[in-house]
């Protein structure tokens, strides 16, 4: 029994850990949104130079889940839970690259002052910060129909990426001296739709976790 209640005490230290990562993920989406509609420079900068925080932190809720996997050796429920938490922590920590690629890309078009075309990024930015949501909240319930509203969600993603190349490409005509700067900005519309497939990724994960059954993106 006491070999039990420390197992159980360690799993949920890393679930703990586990969200603190997954909150400061979601900081640094916000963040990203924010900046990417103000083009703050301090706000940028603070996003690009805090990336470390979230690498450091992913490495330590994999190590405590490689010692709980190697001291206790878990079977069914918490080794498919564990398992879950380490490609889980692996995605989010992918995702916050994704915020400083946002914020990189939004540092290099402030550049450009004299670009006139622009792309309002607050509804793609709102359809993955609910993904997100989506995705910890269903691992946190063990619920996999939250999960698979993911897939739904993500659809709408694509749809808004396919409008900012159309705009991109028809802007390319138009203003061809800021080429750099609307690559640029359509790159934006790039590192967003890759959130949602890792999202996508979180929303597999946490149906096999939960029914046991391996899922690809395209399931319902």
């Amino acid at each position: 029994m006491p070999h039990q209640i420390t197992f159980q005490r360690e799993i949920e230290k890393v679930k703990k850990k586990f969200m603190v990562l997954g909150s400061l993920v979601e900081d640094r989406l916000q963040k990203a949104s924010l900046a990417t509609q103000n083009r703050d420079p301090v706000l940028l900068q603070e996003i690009i130079s805090s990336d470390w925080e979230i690498d450091e932190m992913e490495i330590e809720v994999e190590e405590e889940c490689l010692k709980i996997l190697a001291l206790h050796q878990p079977v069914a429920s918490d080794l498919r839970l564990l398992i879950a938490i380490i490609k889980i922590n692996n995605e989010l920590e992918r995702i916050a690259d994704n915020a400083v690629n946002i914020a990189q890309r939004v540092q290099t078009i402030s550049k450009d002052s004299d670009l006139a075309f622009s792309i309002d990024y607050q509804p793609m930015f709102g359809k993955v910060l609910n993904m997100f949501k989506l995705g910890l909240d269903s691992l946190i319930a063990e619920n996999s129909d939250l999960a698979r509203k993911i897939f739904v969600e993500d659809e709408e993603v694509n749809r808004l990426r396919n409008l900012a190349y159309k705009g991109v490409t028809r802007a390319l005509d138009v203003e061809p001296g800021h080429a750099k700067c609307l690559v640029n900005l359509y790159l934006i519309a790039r590192h967003l739709e890759r959130i949602g497939d890792r999202i996508k990724n979180i929303a597999e994960e946490v149906i096999y976790l939960v029914e046991g059954e391996i899922v690809r993106g395209d399931s319902r």
